[in-house]
């Protein structure tokens, strides 16, 4: 006999009637799982499920929940209705996917996550399910990578270039997960590192669950001169930038692969270091869960699903209308 797959519904995040359980809701839900502690997916919420490590970081970045209940990776634990397990996703610290048993069947989501290994977060896990669904932000055939031991090693390359050349090379990289990801790349390089506060708290919380990091200093240092600076993009440069007569900057971000990313984030020049998975991942990614059914989520979700499709694996966009395939001269 063939189960039904677990049913769900999509509003601004995934709900499942059986356990009355959201996961990632973008407002304020009665019971919800948090995948991880970026800002588009970390809400207020009355009760939060999460991994210790992604409530430290929604603590340290001015977030703390009403109710939280923590939950460490590969810890089985029952609800009203079922029964969930987180396991790593490889995004930043403390990022987790999540699967849901039910007399249903399984469900797994995996929030965002990629497969390549990183310097600064734990290593991915991939659990099999009936039922998954994925995030798909990098889901078109161009968007594949280069080697990350390539990306660091340019990286490093303009840093050098810069500072012999008098300027001062300035690195773009979100405050949680990419700016931890390039200070780790730096360690051993022997450059004096300069980061922006809301760096510095997060490095806290990583160190306390066993990453190591080069020794940095923050703006309150009088000169900028002969150091390297991590800046998130959005920040406010320091005002001792101000005084610099030369910059060089350099986004990193997966989005390097678009020609027309250093116009874009108005920079010299881009690194596509990514903690998101690319094409090629997320394909292997499917295969490996051998789900009955694959719904996407963000970015390139219809294009993805569509590409599933073509390979015999029923796939579906949550976020956009699908349209079927039908064969030439049928």
């Amino acid at each position: 006999m063939v189960r039904k797959p677990i049913p769900f519904e999509y509003r601004q995040g995934i709900f499942l009637p059986e356990l009355d359980l959201w996961l990632d809701p973008g407002r304020r839900s009665p019971l919800a799982y948090v995948s991880h502690a970026h800002a588009d997916h970390a809400c207020r919420h009355q009760r939060v499920i999460a991994t210790p490590a992604t409530l430290d970081l929604m603590r340290a970045r001015g977030l703390k929940q009403r109710q939280e209940t923590s939950l460490p990776f590969s810890v089985e634990t029952s609800l009203p209705g079922g029964r969930i397990e987180l396991f790593p996703a490889g995004h930043v610290l403390g990022s987790a996917q999540i699967r849901v048993t039910t007399d249903s069947g399984r469900l797994v989501y995996t929030g965002d996550f990629k497969l390549r290994p990183g310097l600064s977060c734990e290593a991915p896990v991939i659990r099999s399910a009936d039922v998954l669904i994925m995030e798909t932000t990098y889901g078109l055939p161009r968007y594949r990578f280069p080697p990350a031991e390539e990306v660091v090693e340019n990286m490093v390359a303009f840093c050098r270039e810069a500072l012999s050349n008098g300027a001062v090379p300035v690195l773009l990289a979100y405050s949680l997960g990419k700016a931890q990801e390039v200070l780790a790349a730096l360690k051993g390089t022997g450059f004096p590192v300069v980061v922006h506060e809301a760096i510095a708290r997060v490095v806290e919380v990583y160190r306390e669950y066993g990453f190591d990091f080069p020794d940095f200093s923050t703006f309150a240092e009088p000169t900028l001169e002969g150091k390297v600076l991590i800046i998130p993009p959005t920040a406010n440069p320091p005002k001792a930038l101000q005084s610099v007569k030369e910059i060089r900057r350099a986004a990193v971000t997966g989005w390097g692969l678009d020609p027309s990313a250093r116009f874009r984030f108005k920079c010299d020049t881009v690194f596509p270091l990514s903690d998101h998975a690319d094409y090629d991942d997320l394909i292997r990614y499917v295969e490996q869960v051998s789900p009955r059914i694959v719904y996407t989520l963000h970015g390139h979700a219809e294009e993805f699903a569509r590409d599933l499709r073509a390979r015999g694996q029923e796939a579906w966009s949550l976020i956009s209308n699908n349209q079927l395939e039908l064969p030439l001269g049928l």
